[in-house]
């Protein structure tokens, strides 16, 4: 056991060296190749009222969002109205998405666990 953490111990060591050794030229490579999405003069002001921004814009997006939903279940509505002409095909797809949606339900349920299959961790 003592091993295994001495080992882990020079892994970090040899992390932190190496981070601080590129760290800085990464962190400038980054910056100048998004410097069209710096927002000068970056303040903490700044950040506030972009975020801001962001959240509002966002809110005014919900109708047209919505008005896309209402459509969506429309055409869903007339699917289902016509399901006696509905090809194979059709609804394989539908059970196949349905398949997809559990299947990431499944996967956030086993994060959401910390990873484990059989149940929360005490």
């Amino acid at each position: 056991m003592a091993s295994k953490i001495t080992q882990l111990q020079s892994q970090a060591c040899q992390a932190s060296k190496f981070v601080a050794k590129h760290g800085t030229a990464y962190y400038k490579q980054l910056l100048e190749q998004n410097k069209q999405y710096i927002v000068e003069p970056p303040s903490v002001e700044k950040c506030n009222e972009l975020s801001k921004q962001l959240l509002y814009t966002r809110l005014a997006s919900i109708p047209g969002r919505y008005e896309a939903f209402l459509k969506e279940l429309d055409s869903v509505k007339q699917m289902w109205k016509n399901r006696k002409e509905l090809k194979v095909e059709d609804a394989g797809i539908a059970a196949l998405f349905g398949l997809e949606c559990f299947a990431w339900y499944c996967a956030g349920e086993i994060v959401g666990r910390g990873f484990t299959f059989t149940g929360y961790y005490p």
